[in-house]
Formats: structure tokens, C-alpha cells, sequence
């Protein structure tokens, strides 16, 4: 398995000699830069939405749950240029919800406001399951202490729900940030300009080959192993407070 999971490094090996020059392009940097840039503004946006559902999610019951609680996975299991389609079905100038939003200037095809929505999208449900289950492993009896001391709902949830469930939240950021940054189906339909990262990695490779695209693959993977390594150093050491 670990020599499976490893196969696809030996692309560093074959493009090693390009990709300081692929990391050098200003249009490779542009691409890059366009998916951090989204991936962290679409996290945001799921951090906003996702942390009170998973909160009223974990701690309240209510006729259909079980439904919604399916539902939630359900970006995760479509296939994502079939999200992308239904994302322009949803959000284009033609459509209800597309022409309404129109009217205060927000487009959602072709601009940076597409790709934050579809790469939401994709990744939201890491989001909510993280902070699911930070809030499910707390114990509501340190809550009701609290609100018998007088809290109200709202200080009880930003001064010992939130704070007890940090680590676990801060995991679902990470992840939520992580598998935006590398979608590619759902922005590809809805938002193919500006180029991402991984949009821009298939343009290079439809048109350009696979030899021109292996650095610019190489960087990529760096980048991700990087990335990797920050998550798990942020996650292995516990969250600290400052009050």
C-alpha cells in the first residue's frame, strides 16, 4: 500500500530539472495563488455556515435528521463535474437564484466568486463532520453548568462549547482548506477563469503535453506534501487558549 500510495512521486524524479522554472512562471504562480487565495475564502465561508449547524445539528432533535444528516455527505459522493453542472444550474445569470444575486453584482461564472461557491461546495461537508464530532465528545453537562450559573445560550457556546471543541474544529479548517484547494471538476464547469491550480495543470496538459505538465505536477505534489506536514503539526499538539 505504501509503495502504491508513493508511485505517483517518481512524476518529482522525471521533472525534477523543470520545476524551479514551472515555480518561477508568473502564470503557474497566478494559478497557485488563485487557489489559496479561494480555497482560504471558501473555508471561511464553510466555517460561517457549517460550525452553528454542526452545533444545532449535535445538540437538538428535530423531524427529518436523519435525512439531512445524509445529505450532508452528498458533495462528497456526486461526481463533482456533475456538482459543477448543477452548480450552473443554480448560479447562472439565467437562473432564479443566478439572476437574483445578479442584480447586487454578484456573478458566479467565470469570477472568483464561482470558484469559492464550488470548491464550498466540495468541501463543506469536512467541515461539518469535524465539528460534529468536537462537539458530539463534549459533555453537554459542563453546558448545562454553565447556563445554571447564569451564561446565556451564546456565551455558553463561545466560552466552553467552542473553546473544548477547538482542536477538532481547527482539524476540519484544515481539511476543509486542503480538499478545496485541489478540486478541480466542480470549478472547471462553473468557473474555468481564473485558472486554479488544477484547472490550469489540465490546460497545460491538453495543450501542451505531458512533459510540459509533469513539473508544474511535481510543484504541486511538493506543495501538498508541505502542506501536509503543517497539518499535521498544527493537529498533533494540543490548541492553547489565550484569555
Amino acid at each position: 500500500m505504501i509503495i502504491f500510495l508513493l508511485l505517483p512521486f517518481g512524476s518529482l524524479v522525471n521533472s525534477a530539472g523543470g520545476i524551479l522554472a514551472a515555480a518561477a512562471d508568473p502564470r503557474t504562480e497566478s494559478a497557485i495563488i488563485m487557489s489559496f487565495y479561494c480555497a482560504l475564502l471558501a473555508t471561511i465561508f464553510a466555517f460561517v455556515l457549517g460550525i452553528p449547524f454542526a452545533y444545532l445539528f449535535t445538540r437538538y432533535e428535530f423531524r427529518g435528521k436523519k435525512l439531512i444528516d445524509s445529505l450532508i455527505d452528498l458533495p462528497i459522493i456526486i461526481p463533482h463535474n456533475a456538482a459543477g453542472l448543477a452548480l450552473i444550474a443554480i448560479f447562472s445569470s439565467s437562473s432564479l437564484i443566478g439572476g437574483f444575486l445578479g442584480h447586487f453584482g454578484l456573478s458566479f461564472v467565470d469570477t472568483i466568486f464561482g470558484i469559492v461557491i464550488a470548491m464550498a461546495f466540495v468541501s463543506a461537508p469536512f467541515m461539518v463532520r469535524s465539528a460534529q464530532e468536537a462537539f458530539t465528545s463534549i459533555d453537554p453537562k459542563m453546558e448545562y453548568v454553565a447556563r445554571s450559573l447564569g451564561a446565556s445560550r451564546f456565551r455558553v457556546f463561545t466560552e466552553v462549547t467552542f473553546p473544548s471543541g477547538l482542536k477538532g474544529i481547527l482539524t476540519g479548517c484544515i481539511m476543509t482548506w486542503a480538499r478545496a484547494i485541489s478540486e478541480f471538476g466542480a470549478v472547471l464547469y462553473l468557473a474555468y477563469y481564473p485558472m486554479t491550480a488544477p484547472v490550469y495543470l489540465d490546460y497545460v496538459y491538453t495543450s501542451q503535453g505531458l512533459q510540459a505538465a509533469l513539473p508544474i505536477t511535481g510543484l504541486l505534489l511538493i506543495l501538498a506534501v508541505i502542506a501536509l506536514i503543517v497539518f499535521r503539526l498544527l493537529t498533533d499538539k494540543p490548541v492553547k487558549l489565550f484569555r
